[in-house]
């Protein structure tokens, strides 16, 4: 199905601008997709993110993509990583307005770290994917203490590339022992980009999300 542009409110009455793709059936819950870096070129049209995007869909997800405050068509300017949290926050919302069903948050470089902070504090997110967090960017705000992550109990992927500087694995397997319930994958050779592995990237997070919300 063709994506359908929208727009959406945050709660300090910005408008931000997204595609929602939903599947051919019925959907089975809302899935929303936060991108890289503001400032160094992320928006929700990335080749990875679309391919995360089409294999949700494919598993029959209604799918959110948007940009975060100042990118492209969105209202505002960056928020250092922390209003970013306040968009997250009302895509999720959106999502969980327009779409029945529980709802799956991926994040993928700063779109992880910006999603991570916010499910940790909302309960309304049924199951999380982290992919290559950038875990030793110390210009981002601190990660939630590990007695809040500890008692984060949803299913968490924590995805990244064996070749992924921005999120080593050593860094990786530390933060799945804090969570509650991690699920670790790390794909031998794969980069940051996931460059011409997108497909493969987008899958793992797909069948993570569909095996997640199915279990409950």
């Amino acid at each position: 199905m063709v994506p359908q542009r929208i727009e959406f409110l945050t709660d300090d009455g910005l408008t931000l601008e997204g595609e929602l793709r939903m599947p051919d059936g019925s959907a089975r819950g809302a899935a929303v997709i936060c991108h890289p870096h503001p400032q160094f070129g992320g928006s929700k049209d990335h080749p990875l993110l679309w391919a995360i995007r089409i294999e949700l869909a494919q598993r029959d997800f209604a799918v959110l993509s948007f940009n975060f405050r100042g990118v492209m068509g969105s209202e505002g300017e960056y928020g250092g990583g922390v209003a970013e949290v306040t968009d997250v926050r009302a895509a999720v919302g959106w999502a969980r307005e327009e779409v029945a069903g529980p709802s799956f948050l991926a994040g993928w470089s700063f779109g992880a770290h910006v999603a991570l902070r916010e499910a940790v504090e909302h309960d309304r997110v049924d199951a999380l994917a982290l992919v290559g967090i950038p875990l030793l960017d110390s210009s981002q705000p601190p990660l939630p203490e590990d007695d809040v992550l500890s008692a984060y109990v949803r299913p968490v992927l924590l995805l990244s590339g064996g070749a992924d500087g921005f999120c080593p694995e050593p860094e990786l397997r530390d933060l799945g022992e804090k969570l509650g319930r991690a699920t670790i994958e790390v794909v031998p050779g794969a980069d940051h980009y996931f460059a011409k592995r997108e497909r493969e990237g987008g899958r793992i997070v797909a069948e993570f999300a569909a095996r997640a919300i199915e279990a409950g």
